[in-house]
Parts: structure tokens; sequence; C-alpha cells
């Protein structure tokens, strides 16, 4: 299986701007720019996509290791935190905070355990060379 995305550009790196689009058309010419990725603007960025890449990934992860134990997924909502060091232009790491409504017979600890073998073992996850933090409100 192969995804595939394309990215276009025109001018300098301040004043130029950029389309993005994905194989699905989700993204379609979707703007970016200088001012999208690192002030404020409209549009989008490559680190908000990986960002939403992960928390997309990491919570069909989830959903995926509850199916695998007995347990149907209820409620998953993960916002995916990416750090960028901007003084030297690179990624420190991504933080998953993951909600969750409680699943009948399913306890606290056992939930914990199945997040965080979704956070090692989502494809982003193993894509991704920084430090991955998680936390978990389950209730």
């Amino acid at each position: 299986m192969k995804r595939t995305a394309k990215a276009h550009w025109n001018g300098n790196l301040k004043e130029g701007k950029g389309e993005i689009s994905s194989q699905s058309t989700t993204l379609n010419q979707t703007p970016y720019s200088f001012k999208t990725r690192f002030e404020s603007g409209i549009g989008t960025n490559p680190e908000e996509l990986i960002a939403a890449a992960h928390a997309g990934c990491f919570t069909m992860a989830v959903s995926a290791t509850l199916e695998r134990a007995g347990f149907l997924a209820k409620d998953l909502n993960t916002e995916a935190t990416l750090d960028l060091d901007m003084a030297n232009l690179k990624i420190t790491g991504i933080h998953l905070d993951l909600k969750a409504s409680l699943i009948e017979g399913l306890s606290t600890k056992a939930f914990q355990e199945i997040a965080e073998g979704a956070k090692a073992n989502c494809i982003v996850s193993k894509a991704l060379s920084v430090p991955i933090t998680l936390s978990v409100s389950y209730q």
C-alpha cells in the first residue's frame, strides 16, 4: 500500500505561498505559508499535519487494541501537541492527551495499559524518532 501527498510552493520563504493536496483529496490545494507555519494565518502547516496524523493513528490503535481485548470503544478523543524548537528548527516531542468514556468491565489500569501499548505501536509513533508522552483521562 502506498499513500501520496503533494506540495507546491511559489516564492521566497517569508512571502511565498504553497498548497498541499492529499491522495484522498481531503486536503485539496490547502494553503500553507510561513505565516501558517510560524505565526498565525489561514491554512495549515507540516507540523499540524503530523500532529493530526498522530492523533488519528493513535486513537484508531486504541480502538483496535480494545477490540482485540473484547471491548468496544465508546468516545475516544485525542489531542496531539507537537513541540517545535524554533531555535534549532527541530520537533522535540509529541504529547498525546486521550480522553475516553468508561467501558463496562475494563479497569482504569487495563485501559492505561492499552493506551500505552497503542502509543508505542501505532504506525505514526513507530515512524517518529522524538519522545512521545501520554496522559489519559478515563471516566
